[in-house]
C-alpha cells in the first residue's frame, strides 16, 4: 500500500472540517517546502576577511600601552 492510497483511505473516514483543516496544513507544507527548497541552489556566502578594517578608528593615546600610575602599588 503506497502513501497515496493510505491517504486516500484516511480522508474517506474524516468529517468535512477535517478534511478542510487538512487541506489548509498541506497547503501551509507545500509554500514553505517551496520557500525552503528556493535557495537550495545558492552557493552561501563567503566570509571576506578585513572589511571593517579602518572603520572603528579610535584616537588613543601615545601612552597607551604604558602601565597606569594606579597600579604602581601593585606592580613593586
Amino acid at each position: 500500500m503506497t502513501i497515496d492510497t493510505q491517504i486516500v483511505q484516511a480522508l474517506e473516514h474524516m468529517p468535512d472540517n477535517l478534511k478542510h483543516e487538512l487541506l489548509h496544513y498541506a497547503e501551509y507544507l507545500i509554500a514553505n517546502y517551496a520557500k525552503d527548497n528556493s535557495g537550495q541552489g545558492s552557493q552561501p556566502l563567503k566570509r571576506r576577511s578585513g572589511i571593517l578594517q579602518g572603520t572603528f578608528v579610535l584616537p588613543l593615546p601615545d601612552d597607551f600601552d604604558e602601565p597606569l600610575e594606579d597600579f604602581q602599588d601593585y606592580m613593586s
